[in-house]
């Protein structure tokens, strides 16, 4: 059987090119298993704020848990949404206290992986930060983005060509700190020995496409230091627009 500690993960943030300060966040929690990448929301006030806060409640909510997810592995779903909605209430009660916060939020994506009844990676996200899946040379995006420009794609209104240069594709839907009640999307996959899972703010996404990405990661060749240093590299490489945090996570025997 595997065990969630057997899959470790390597991040790294960097500020890039044009913007004067790094508003993502990230936590590599490799003995409890869980990973988390957020992205301040540019533009609004102490997006930073909200993205360390973020990921600073989460990682001490997935401290306390750890030990209840090892005994309900069943409820790894149940797990990482709690993560949201603690980091969210607490952004939430920092916006009410000091109304110079106000209008902060953040993108969030965090997962565990659970060694029952199959290893499966279960994924909480809100806004377009990502999770992906390279599996075999193929890689799979899992988290669907909470953007406006994906809702005109899901209607049939542009084409995911369209909505990469689409003027409003930076507009989310849901986010932490846009109301009290919003819910993470959840997703779970299978994972196999042999994959690799990697989260990611937009500003890798931005700066290369899925196939350049797929094409770093084959490189690489299973090692996630060198797939996590070559994809900043490359989003640096093509101009760094905006700050670019990435986590790659492989499987040791």
């Amino acid at each position: 059987m595997i065990q969630p500690q057997q899959w470790t993960g390597v991040g790294r943030t960097e500020t890039g090119h044009v913007r004067a300060s790094n508003q993502d966040a990230l936590a590599v929690l490799n003995d409890c298993g869980v990973w988390i990448v957020a992205d301040g929301m540019g533009g609004h006030p102490a997006g930073d704020i909200a993205a360390q806060t973020a990921v600073s409640v989460a990682t001490q909510r997935a401290r306390e848990r750890e030990a209840w997810l090892r005994e309900h592995p069943n409820a790894a779903g149940e797990f990482v949404a709690d993560l949201v909605t603690s980091a969210n209430q607490r952004i939430h009660d920092l916006m009410l206290a000091k109304p110079s916060l106000q209008g902060m939020g953040t993108t969030f994506v965090a997962f565990t992986i659970t060694p029952t009844p199959m290893p499966s990676a279960h994924i909480a996200h809100l806004g377009d930060s990502r999770a992906y899946l390279y599996r075999t040379g193929a890689l799979k995006q899992l988290t669907r983005d909470h953007t406006l420009v994906e809702k005109f794609v899901q209607r049939g209104l542009i084409d995911a060509a369209t909505a990469l240069t689409h003027p409003d594709r930076h507009i989310l839907t849901k986010g932490m700190g846009m109301g009290v009640d919003v819910k993470p999307e959840l997703t779970s996959t299978p994972v196999l020995p042999h994959d690799l899972i990697m989260l990611c703010s937009d500003g890798l996404t931005k700066m290369l496409e899925d196939s350049t990405i797929a094409s770093v990661l084959s490189r690489a060749n299973g090692d996630a230091h060198r797939a996590c240093h070559d994809l900043i590299e490359q989003a640096l490489t093509r101009g760094g627009e905006d700050n670019v945090t990435v986590i790659v996570v492989t499987y040791h025997h």
